[in-house]
């Protein structure tokens, strides 16, 4: 039996072939313009074409041992049957068929994020890269993302941000806090009344003495105690004395816009004010003569 290439070679086999090529049209040629097609399904059919066309060549440069040249060469065809299926889905659309630009597909980064196609001319698509043309020298550098610089916050920002909880407000509303602070606040309290009580039986023991007239030995904590009332009583008189001085101050300086007083009048008042400089005068003599029998009597010498 003779082999399949002998077949082939053989007289009848070529001739076959050769009737079989007769009968089939001629391989019709893509339009160069988009333009001269007239019918829609041609231009369909044409930009399904152009799409398998597309689809073969992306499929191979997805490898990355083709090299730099040919990754470029093949990246250039691409775009370049990109730019004329963009051709044939206007006319399609002049011809009244569907518009496929609207569901075309995006470009993506490596990590297969949606990127913006720089197309500064603003006519069809801009240049893409598809496969291992996107990890080439010059062409990474476009995908990757520049790092965020850091905005200095300005005092408006940090102030924007400050509330409530900023300022403890909110601290005791899980219980978590109030549990926590419980027992101390109580033995803060406890410690303030027993030195209130500590402090008020130091001070009904002074007074009593000083009722009875007797000389009483008082203790250290007693003398700093009375000697803190006593000089609150005597920056409470020095208080009233400037206040005193500072309304006569403010009599004397304001201005009445009326008519002077008659000389009986002026008397009267000049007597009321000797009257109450002589009263104030009484008073604060009669306190430090009790404050100075006081510490006699209890023997503060300070």
């Amino acid at each position: 039996m003779a082999r399949n290439e002998e077949k082939a070679q053989s007289m009848l086999n070529r001739f076959i072939t050769m009737k079989a090529e007769e009968k089939k049209k001629p391989k019709e040629r893509r339009p160069f313009l988009a333009s001269e097609c007239r019918d829609l399904n041609e231009a369909d059919k044409w930009r399904q074409q152009i799409m398998r066309e597309i689809g073969r060549k992306v499929a191979e440069i997805q490898n990355e041992g083709l090299g730099e040249h040919r990754l470029r060469d093949l990246n250039d065809e691409i775009n370049k049957l990109i730019r004329e299926k963009v051709h044939w889905e206007r006319r399609i659309v002049e011809l009244g068929g569907p518009n496929y630009a609207r569901h075309s597909a995006k470009m993506t980064d490596l990590d297969g994020n949606i990127v913006d196609v720089p197309n500064p001319s603003g006519r069809g698509p801009g240049y893409r890269y598809f496969g291992a043309a996107k990890k080439l020298p010059g062409v990474r550098e476009l995908f990757e993302k520049p790092p965020e610089l850091r905005k200095r916050r300005t005092r408006y920002d940090i102030y924007k941000r400050i509330n409530a909880a900023y300022y403890g407000y909110r601290d005791d509303e899980d219980g978590i806090l109030e549990r926590l602070e419980a027992p101390a606040e109580e033995g803060m309290r406890d410690e303030a009344k027993e030195e209130w009580r500590r402090l008020d039986m130091i001070r009904k023991e002074a007074r009593k003495a000083v009722r009875s007239g007797e000389v009483a030995e008082v203790s250290t904590a007693a003398r700093e105690i009375l000697h803190e009332e006593e000089e609150d009583v005597v920056e409470e008189e020095r208080m009233k004395e400037r206040e005193m001085r500072r309304l006569d101050e403010k009599h004397r300086e304001f201005i009445v816009h009326v008519p002077l007083p008659d000389e009986k009048e002026i008397e009267k008042m000049v007597l009321q004010k000797k009257k109450t400089d002589l009263l104030n005068k009484y008073v604060s003599d009669v306190l430090m003569e009790e404050q100075t029998e006081a510490k006699d009597l209890l023997n503060i010498h300070r």
